[in-house]
């Protein structure tokens, strides 16, 4: 709610605090959120490395969208090595699951 302003103001460092409980506790979908923060400097100083350790977490959990995004940073070459092999991993993981923004990216990959 914090993060997108849904019934109260948009606040991305108390957004931060609840994602990062969450994701200490081991909750894909809040390691994910988390490393969306740090991946575009929400709430915190920007930080690829520390959002790629997150993304990278909830993904070897088999959590879909984080599957997608940790291929997106090895694409970028963000927080990590570019390694387009790596990215295509990723992004397979995710659209093997059904998951349409992995498809998308899978596809991209493929047609380039």
């Amino acid at each position: 709610m914090y993060h997108h302003g849904l019934g109260i103001e948009t606040d991305f460092t108390e957004a931060l605090k609840w994602y990062r409980l969450a994701a200490e506790q081991g909750h894909p979908g809040g390691q994910n959120n988390l490393a969306s923060l740090y991946q575009n400097g929400l709430g915190v100083e920007q930080d690829y490395v520390e959002a790629v350790r997150w993304y990278r977490s909830a993904a070897e959990q088999g959590h879909a969208p984080a599957q997608r995004n940790l291929g997106l940073m090895y694409e970028r070459g963000q927080g990590v090595s570019q390694d387009r092999k790596e990215a295509l991993e990723w992004y397979r993981k995710s659209a093997e699951q059904g998951y349409p923004l992995g498809q998308v990216k899978l596809g991209e990959m493929y047609a380039q």
